[in-house]
């Protein structure tokens, strides 16, 4: 596990994710009251503003992503990202837009993983195909706690920091495990995710952000009609339940190949196993991008209308493309809006789904010593 850009020394990860000196910076961080939790806590809403004019909201409810505006082509600013108004909202977010989603991101198949010997039981709340699993850790999972946050910028970047401490046992994961997540603002019009966690006991984890994407900065319109490159060669087939099957397959030749970019929708309702498994894109792509030190290149995203371009690089993996095949106009989002089919889509970078279950997956088991380090590089512009 040492041996993996998942895993940092601790002392490393302390210099990356200690707050920023702010000496001569601009105002350019503020935090207010969002609302109250059911138990009267109050959760808080920090905006990070760049020198470009880019708008980013978080929340400590969820270490969730609110909204992010970004300029079109004209310089139009728009958010891009499907969410809530308010925190009341947000407490009923059962999509886990905008969220930090875990201990583990994605599925485990049965709920049941097996560690040191032992074998843990968590709760099945998800059941694609008729087929319970372990999803996105469990019914109260990170997305749905208070996360404690603190600001802090410098000349060219603003972020907060969010701080949660997950109980030993905590949705059936062993260890208690603390967890960083940062969310940094730069003027290079970047928003970089970055998670860190350290645990007492081994336990397995995946931190993962769950932002759904419409570059179009128009939530009624689909992302059918995006450009999506992604930079792997291969992807994980599933079983009905959407639990990878242990191959790992060529994308040549399939409607899962994306090394050159393609509109999404133009080959979604394709006669192919795989999307019809999952309703449409579901999957993960294993990574072959190219590298720049530990992080690698993922994901290009284009909506050619605005001409907004999200691009993406990390030091994990895999890549989850969902194409919202689930929203189904049920759910009342920003502005009103009933949100449609295939009305967003998320980019998740991770380790397999299943990982714990899958012996040809990359290592998802922390130690104490270690300490798991997730980054993601989100770069936007206009073209």
């Amino acid at each position: 596990m040492k041996s993996l850009t998942l895993v940092l020394p601790l002392v490393a990860m302390s210099v990356l994710l200690s707050p920023l000196d702010n000496a001569g910076a601009a105002d350019t961080v503020s935090e207010a009251v969002y609302g109250k939790m059911p138990d009267g806590a109050e959760a808080r809403v920090f905006t990070l503003t760049n020198a470009n004019g880019m708008e980013a909201k978080v929340t400590e409810y969820g270490a969730i992503l609110v909204s992010i505006t970004v300029a079109d082509k004209d310089g139009n600013f728009a958010d891009v990202t499907h969410g809530y108004d308010t925190l009341e909202g947000w407490l009923t977010n059962t999509s886990y837009f905008g969220a930090t989603v875990g201990r583990f991101g994605n599925r485990i198949a049965n709920g049941k993983f097996t560690l040191e010997g032992k074998e843990y039981n968590l709760a099945t709340n998800n059941d694609p195909g008729g087929i319970p699993c372990a999803l996105h850790g469990g019914i109260k999972g990170f997305d749905k706690v208070l996360w404690k946050g603190e600001s802090f910028e410098n000349d060219t970047d603003r972020g907060v920091k969010l701080t949660y401490v997950s109980a030993d046992g905590e949705e059936g994961y062993p260890g208690t495990l603390t967890t960083v997540v940062t969310y940094t603002l730069t003027d290079d019009d970047e928003l970089i995710w970055e998670a860190s966690a350290t645990t007492d006991a081994p336990t397995v984890l995946n931190v993962v952000h769950h932002s759904y994407w419409n570059l179009s900065g128009d939530a009624t319109t689909s992302i059918n009609d995006h450009e999506l490159t992604l930079y792997a060669d291969h992807y994980l087939p599933t079983d009905a339940g959407l639990i990878p099957t242990g191959e790992v397959a060529p994308v040549a030749g399939t409607p899962m190949d994306f090394t050159t970019a393609h509109v999404i929708g133009a080959r979604v309702e394709e006669d192919f196993e795989a999307l019809k498994l999952g309703a449409g894109y579901d999957h993960a792509w294993v990574l072959s991008g190219e590298k720049d030190g530990d992080l690698t290149k993922a994901a290009r995203l284009k909506d050619p209308e605005t001409g907004r371009v999200m691009t993406i690089a990390t030091n994990q993996p895999a890549i989850q493309f969902y194409g919202g095949n689930f929203l189904d106009g049920t759910v009342e989002g920003k502005g009103g809006v009933a949100y449609q089919h295939r009305s967003a889509l998320c980019l998740e970078t991770e380790n397999y789904p299943d990982a714990p279950n899958n012996p040809k997956a990359p290592p998802a088991v922390l130690k104490p010593g270690e300490t798991y380090y997730h980054k993601m590089i989100h770069a936007f512009s206009a073209e």
